[in-house]
């Protein structure tokens, strides 16, 4: 029965707002001259690659679970036909430090000793 209460609440929310659209123009700030002009570079930034050293498939799985269920925020991204989990980014050197410092205590609490974390640049999407 409460499988069923609760198929039901999802659908109902799953309707809300239906048929309403929302289409009202949004205004764009004027461009002043203390905002960055789109050929400005930005600011650097850092990441924290987090992973196995010989990058399975299975182990990068393991350690997604880990990191969420340790409360961790992550993405994935393929470099050279791999696939690394990164934290970050963050906006200084210092903060990425603090973060890899955090998650190196709780791998070691956790006994962890197959994972392995660097601080990297951040790169940018292409």
């Amino acid at each position: 029965m409460r499988k069923v209460a609760m198929a039901i609440a999802v659908l109902a929310l799953a309707g809300c707002g239906e048929g309403k659209s929302v289409d009202a123009p949004r205004v764009k700030p004027a461009v002043t001259e203390s905002q960055p002009q789109a050929g400005a570079i930005a600011a650097q930034e850092w990441d924290v690659r987090v992973g196995p050293p010989d990058h399975k498939l299975q182990a990068i799985t393991d350690l997604t679970a880990w990191l969420l269920e340790h409360g961790f925020n992550f993405y994935i991204v393929k470099t050279d036909g791999k696939d690394e989990v990164l934290l970050g980014p963050f906006a200084t050197k210092e903060q990425a430090e603090a973060k890899q410092a955090q998650l190196t205590e709780k791998l070691a609490r956790a006994k962890k000793n197959d994972t392995e974390s660097q601080i990297i640049e951040h790169k940018a999407a292409q």
